[in-house]
C-alpha cells in the first residue's frame, strides 16, 4: 500500500511541534530548515520509488525488521535527528503518515519564520524576471516572505492562477471568459424576465 496522503491532523501536529522543537533547540532556524529539506527528499523518493513507499507504508512489514532497514538506509546519509525521529514513528506504527505529518512540520516552519509558499500557475514557463516581478508583488500585498512554486499549466488560455495553501486564486483568462458567460447568461435571463413581464402587463390594457 502507498503512503497515505492526508491533510495534517491533531496527531500530525503533535508529531511535527515536538519535531520542530527538537530541531530548535539543537541548531535553531538552520537546523529546523535542513529537517524540513530532508524529510521532503525523503517523501519525494518515496513517491517516485513504488517499492520505497510501500516499505514505509506496508503492515507486513514489522517494526524490528524496519528499523533495521531504516538504519541502513539513512545512518550517515541524513540528519541523526531525521533518522531518530523516522525510528519514533516506526515503533508508533505511523510511517504511514509520513506525508501528514510532513506538511504539518512544513506549516509550523511556515509560520515560525513568517513565510508563505504560493504556486504559481501559468499558460507557458516565465523567465527569472517575471518569476521575481511576481514574488515582489505577492510578497508586498501577503505582507510575508514569499517562496513561489511556479508551475505550466497547458489547459490554461493565459493569465495566472495562485494556490496558496487550500485556497486557489484564479485570475486565468479561461476563468474570466467564464465569468462573462455566467454575467451574460444572467443578465440574459434578467432581460427575458423583464420583456416578458412588460408584455403580460401591457395585454392588460
Amino acid at each position: 500500500m502507498p503512503l497515505i496522503d492526508t491533510q495534517p491532523d491533531a496527531l500530525a501536529n503533535v508529531y511535527a511541534r515536538s519535531l520542530l522543537e527538537l530541531a530548535d533547540e539543537q541548531g535553531g532556524r538552520e537546523r529546523i530548515e535542513a529537517i524540513l529539506g530532508q524529510l521532503e527528499d525523503i517523501l519525494e523518493l518515496a513517491r517516485s520509488d513504488k517499492s520505497f513507499g510501500e516499505f514505509f507504508a506496508s503492515r507486513v512489514l514489522g517494526v524490528s525488521a524496519r528499523a533495521e532497514s531504516l538504519r541502513a538506509i539513512f545512518s550517515g546519509r541524513c540528519d541523526d535527528l531525521v533518522l531518530r525521529f523516522l525510528l519514533v514513528l516506526n515503533q508508533k506504527r505511523r510511517l504511514g503518515h509520513l506525508v501528514a505529518i510532513v506538511a504539518a512540520y512544513d506549516a509550523l516552519v511556515q509560520v515560525r519564520f513568517g513565510r508563505i509558499e504560493v504556486d504559481v500557475y501559468t499558460a507557458a514557463p516565465v523567465d527569472v524576471a517575471e518569476l521575481q516581478g511576481i514574488k515582489s508583488r505577492l510578497q508586498t500585498i501577503l505582507a510575508k516572505d514569499v517562496v513561489v512554486h511556479p508551475y505550466t499549466d497547458e489547459a490554461m488560455i493565459g493569465g495566472i492562477k495562485f494556490r496558496i495553501g487550500d485556497q486557489l486564486v484564479d485570475a486565468s483568462i479561461a476563468s474570466r471568459l467564464q465569468r462573462m458567460r455566467d454575467k451574460l447568461s444572467s443578465a440574459g435571463a434578467a432581460e427575458i424576465r423583464a420583456r416578458a413581464g412588460r408584455i403580460i402587463d401591457n395585454s392588460g390594457d
